[in-house]
């Protein structure tokens, strides 16, 4: 018989020694947390920012404390930072309605100012603004104006067939959606005469035209031409501002297509903006050589030959909002028009705080560009070809493009702004 040893762990430590290495780890654990729970009176102390009360010879409650305040701090400085930037968020917003306010108050005081002088000075009716006129306008969501000519019957009609409501479902859209669209056109330069009494005639079956006609007849100085486009979009602004109080005012050739509920998806994102011009910019080459397409005949303004225009909204569908219509009502008797009215128009805004929103979504091409931008997730407000500067044979193609561009005639019923 020999004398029984201690085994030992396969490293060479006795069996007996990893007993009491246990057993000491695990009352020295029970010493430190009972030191860390027992003393909440001085962690609590050591919370508030008075450490320095603990005795010294606490060192190991200082060091739970320290780590405890630490964490407090931590913890406090971080919903500080968050309140704070709740804060920031909410000034900005109400600095931003505040912003748009005070405008939309100066403006319509200067139309009221406006509508004043144009009574004594016998304005077009058109144009008056009176404070009674702002406060009876109806408020509506966005103005559509598609600007035709009388020799455009035919291109209305294509438009009815497709992208615009009619009848029963035109007034719908304006009582559900505040949406308006009316077909805008002026006088002949035979006041009275066949062309107009045709206009009257559709208008009576449609009832979708916006006419720009001015009491006395003979101070309205719009006749309708080409090369009065100008006037035309300066009047439309003026009238629509008067009838409809809107946020914003469109204008639209009639040889293009548009998605209406993409383009009240649009006007949504930019609808707590004060000014805000809306369309597909650029900035095309001054013509100064007679003859050409887009002759500008001022074109000594512009500066050295071969220079460019400022940058502009494309003339075949852009958007303004109120502010920047009613300025343009207010201040139609003083602003300079260009021989290209989508010119004239990026030239009124020229020293202004305006916010130009470059939208490629309405300046699609026809299919099969639309068809591509949409499978990419990129669905199209408007579609025209740039060789024509419209849909090229538009009454003979938009039933077409509306079929292959469009987003669906129910689409604009379940669009929410």
């Amino acid at each position: 018989m020999g004398v029984s040893r201690p085994q030992k762990a396969a490293n060479g430590v006795s069996t007996r020694w990893v007993y009491v290495f246990c057993i000491a780890s695990f009352f020295l654990g029970v010493v430190v947390i009972n030191s860390c729970w027992q003393l909440s009176k001085d962690i609590f102390l050591a919370a508030l920012g008075k450490l320095e009360q603990l005795p010294a010879h606490k060192s190991s409650n200082r060091l739970c404390a320290d780590i405890f305040y630490q964490f407090l701090y931590n913890l406090h400085t971080e919903k500080l930072k968050m309140k704070i930037n709740h804060i920031k968020i909410q000034v900005n917003i109400t600095v931003l309605t505040l912003d748009k306010t005070i405008s939309s108050l100066e403006m319509q005081l200067a139309a009221a100012r406006a509508a004043k002088g144009d009574t004594e000075e016998a304005s077009p009716i058109v144009t008056k603004l009176g404070t009674e006129n702002l406060k009876a306008r109806r408020k509506v969501f966005f103005v559509m104006g598609i600007i035709t000519a009388f020799s455009s019957r035919k291109r209305r009609d294509s438009i009815r067939e497709t992208w615009m409501p009619k009848g029963d479902g035109l007034l719908k859209l304006e009582n559900e959606k505040g949406i308006i669209m009316r077909f805008v056109i002026g006088h002949s330069a035979t006041a009275g005469g066949v062309l107009d009494r045709a206009i009257d005639a559709e208008d009576e079956q449609h009832k979708d035209f916006l006419r720009l006609v001015c009491i006395p007849i003979q101070m309205c100085n719009h006749i309708e031409g080409y090369h009065e486009l100008s006037s035309k979009t300066q009047i439309y602004f003026s009238t629509a501002v008067a009838k409809w109080d809107a946020d914003f005012y469109i204008k639209v050739d009639d040889d293009v297509h548009v998605n209406l509920g993409m383009v009240g998806s649009t006007l949504a994102r930019h609808r707590s903006k004060p000014r805000v011009y809306i369309g597909c910019m650029k900035s095309g080459p001054v013509l100064g050589q007679k003859g050409v397409k887009y002759h500008e005949p001022e074109y000594w303004k512009f500066g050295e030959e071969g220079n460019k225009y400022f940058r502009h909204a494309t003339g075949q569908i852009y958007a303004i909002s109120k502010d920047l219509a009613t300025y343009i009502s207010v201040n139609r008797h003083i602003l300079h028009r260009y021989a290209n009215e989508d010119v004239s128009l990026g030239s009124w805004f020229i020293g202004l705080d305006v916010e130009h929103i470059d939208d490629r979504s309405l300046c699609c091409g026809t299919a099969p560009d639309c068809e591509w931008k949409a499978q990419a997730g990129n669905p199209c407000a408007a579609s025209f070809d740039w060789s024509c500067s419209g849909i090229c044979k538009s009454v003979e193609r938009m039933g077409e493009v509306h079929q292959r561009c469009g987003e669906g005639d129910e689409a604009i019923w379940h669009t929410s702004f």
